[in-house]
């Protein structure tokens, strides 16, 4: 398997529980909370691990959030490097609603990181040994970063010979298409902000890909639908692939486990189409498990299987 790194400048803790209804103004009594690391190349890397491949992450750690970051991504033998920060990582909660299964989901600010904190992301990505094959530079920019960080990123690991995907939105994501990139996976609310309409056509949508392809901005687009699945574009190849039917417990990670699946597929030597397959199912085992647990291998193996049977 080809070696991956995943880049994650605003991780975080996601702290998870339920509580039977969800009231205003009044007491909560909540069931015990689990304490999982979060965000977006941290939950990629994750993902990429319960799949049973290998990555390392490279992520900023700061204050006492940010060392249990570290433990709980030791617990889970990750291949994890920590930047030094002086801010505290963040905490998100989620809170599932037992009545009615419905989620609720808080997402705090992350720390303001200083020039030289961000610029010690770029020396270590610029110094990591071996080379990798394959980045991924997914989630947000801490506040102070600029949106051209991920471009900056991008450059660094095309010249290192990675292969580069993309997972974040508005400006970072178009600065980081002006420097090129293998692969982007926007959402289609945030697909739609980038071509600046507000309600395409699938036509369109591919019509527009098809632009950014010529334009040498991408190679690939995987354009995430929710449950109506992913549309696939290439300069050889589009399709749109719908997702099978999964009973849904967490939409926490989905995204995340549908760029795992993506990656380790294109590591292990797949082809585009299976990835794309592979990806897609990956994000729908996802929503089959609780909090931030992710995808899970065998609910992976089955799904794929079942999408590829019925082609």
């Amino acid at each position: 398997m080809k070696t991956i790194v995943t880049v994650a400048l605003n991780p975080a803790i996601d702290k998870s529980a339920s509580v039977e209804n969800v009231v205003a103004e009044r007491k909560l009594a909540c069931t015990a909370p689990r304490f999982e690391p979060g965000g977006g190349g941290v939950n990629v890397s994750r993902a990429i691990k319960k799949l049973e491949g290998e990555s390392t992450v490279v992520y900023a750690a700061g204050g006492l959030t940010g060392q249990r970051l570290q433990k709980l991504l030791s617990k889970e033998q990750l291949d994890h490097r920590p930047i030094a920060i002086k801010e505290a990582v963040r905490e998100n909660l989620v809170i599932l609603e037992e009545s009615t299964g419905q989620q609720y989901r808080f997402g705090m600010p992350g720390p303001e990181l200083k020039k030289q904190e961000w610029e010690a992301f770029l020396e270590q990505l610029a110094e990591i040994e071996p080379s990798p094959d394959w980045m991924v530079l997914s989630g947000s920019l801490p506040a102070k970063v600029p949106a051209d960080f991920f471009a900056m990123a991008a450059k660094i690991g095309k010249e290192k010979g990675a292969k580069i995907i993309v997972d974040t939105s508005g400006e970072p994501l178009d600065k980081v298409l002006q420097e090129g990139v293998y692969l982007i996976k926007p959402n289609i609310g945030e697909f739609k902000d980038l071509i600046g309409a507000k309600d395409p056509e699938e036509a369109d949508i591919k019509k527009e890909a098809q632009k950014m392809i010529r334009s040498g901005q991408c190679q690939v687009l995987v354009i995430s639908l929710g449950s109506a699945g992913a549309l696939v574009i290439s300069k050889e190849w589009t399709e749109h692939i719908t997702s099978p039917t999964v009973p849904i417990v967490s939409k926490v990670g989905a995204g995340d486990s549908m760029v795992a699946g993506i990656v380790y597929s294109l590591a292990q030597g797949k082809t585009l189409k299976e990835a794309a397959l592979y990806g897609i199912a990956a994000g729908s085992a996802a929503v089959m498990t609780p909090g931030s647990e992710l995808c899970r291998k065998e609910d992976t193996e089955r799904l794929f299987n079942s999408m590829k049977a019925k082609r």
